[in-house]
């Protein structure tokens, strides 16, 4: 086994923000030197990394340059240049998850089309290649609009209602899906390394905030029969041979109404979904992306206690300084762990950090989580 600890070797990170950071806590304790690119100064990772490169991720040159100096290298978020990625493997770069990988999920109209290939329940969908395409077809409403590329947070996703509503969008490629009734909407993490050993973490339940179409909770375990559990892990395991992806793989499922399950969409990293798991988990997800890249055995998945995350966004109407406040009594509460992500300038939505609530029982956890959330609130004092 390669030296990874307290040697020469250098992991290489695109993108700098809070998944960034929290990976670098797992890559300190194991005394992995690690180099990050982002583009701002003023981002989460830029303070603590090793050594932290100032470029843009999704241009050619910089991603190649800096590929050339790491032995390894991943990403933190999909939206980076694959060109310059496709050409680093063809010289002999480990690069995990695998550009190919890459390619196909960082565009929604491929990543559909993949499920479709491989057989993989989805809800029905149309391609389009701009917004005269979309305009000039029968359409069927109410449906939901994706853009193609670049989407994230709810960002590049809404509901179209009527036709005015599509006066409303950018003139990009884009993708069009049937309205599903869900009753939940679900997540698995499997983690996968190089030599194929495979693991899920517990399905968890995620709640949207139904304005800014974000995540506001995630509750470990799900709260659904152990048959759609062991039904959602086995669809997880399905998309993930599919791909044949190394390191950590988020797969989102909408649980319909007759109780069958539909992969929405996948993340190659870590996730918002899994990040119970540093409290909750005997093995958080960071610390298994890390295995799973650098080809060491996957650690155990199972939980030590129920959790539920909260996200803390910044509070409407507030735009400057952050101000966490109430932080004092949120505190003062049984099982809650902050974590900040490092952001000094707050605006509406933006995710700024999260809470964890660790429960033997995930109702009374569920019960914490809502009252944390209605008291701190991110706001600005400017």
């Amino acid at each position: 086994m390669k030296n990874y600890f307290s040697s020469d070797f250098k992991l290489g990170i695109l993108g700098g923000g809070q998944l960034g950071r929290m990976l670098l806590a797992e890559t300190q304790k194991l005394d992995i030197f690690v180099s990050v690119l982002e583009n701002s100064l003023d981002a989460p990772c830029a303070s603590i990394a090793n050594n932290f490169v100032l470029g843009n991720i999704k241009d050619y040159d910089t991603v190649y340059n800096f590929g050339k100096s790491v032995d390894v290298l991943t990403i933190e978020i999909e939206h980076v240049n694959i060109d310059a990625l496709l050409q680093l493997e063809k010289e002999g770069l480990s690069i995990y998850p695998q550009p190919k990988v890459l390619q196909i999920i960082q565009n929604k109209g491929l990543q559909k089309d993949f499920y479709k290939k491989n057989n993989i329940a989805t809800a029905n969908y149309k391609r389009f290649k701009n917004l005269d395409a979309l305009k000039n077809t029968d359409l069927v409403f109410p449906f939901i609009w994706k853009t193609e590329q670049f989407g994230y947070d709810g960002t590049g996703v809404k509901k179209m209602n009527t036709y005015s509503d599509l006066d409303t969008l950018p003139d990009v490629a884009c993708i069009t899906e049937d309205l599903i009734p869900f009753k939940k909407e679900l997540a698995v993490i499997v983690a996968r390394n190089n030599n194929g050993e495979i693991k899920t973490y517990p399905v968890v339940e995620m709640e949207f905030n139904s304005d800014a179409n974000q995540v506001e909770y995630v509750l470990c375990p799900a709260r659904i029969s152990d048959e759609i559990s062991k039904k959602s892990q086995e669809i997880a395991i399905q998309v993930a041979h599919a791909f044949s992806h190394v390191g950590l793989l988020a797969v989102e499922l909408f649980l319909t109404e007759n109780d069958n399950l539909l992969v929405n969409e996948v993340a190659p990293r870590p996730h918002n979904s899994g990040h119970y798991s540093i409290e909750a988990s005997f093995t958080n997800q960071f610390e298994q992306h890390l295995r799973a890249i650098l080809n060491l055995p996957l650690g155990n998945t199972d939980s030590k206690l129920a959790a539920v995350m909260v996200n803390l966004v910044g509070a409407a109407n507030y735009k400057g300084n952050v101000h966490y406040k109430n932080m004092s009594e949120i505190l003062q509460l049984k099982g809650v762990t902050p974590h900040i992500y490092g952001k000094k300038i707050t605006k509406p939505f933006r995710k700024m950090g999260h809470v964890t609530i660790v429960d033997s029982d995930i109702n009374s956890a569920r019960k914490t989580a809502e009252l944390v959330k209605n008291t701190i609130k991110v706001i600005s004092l400017d």
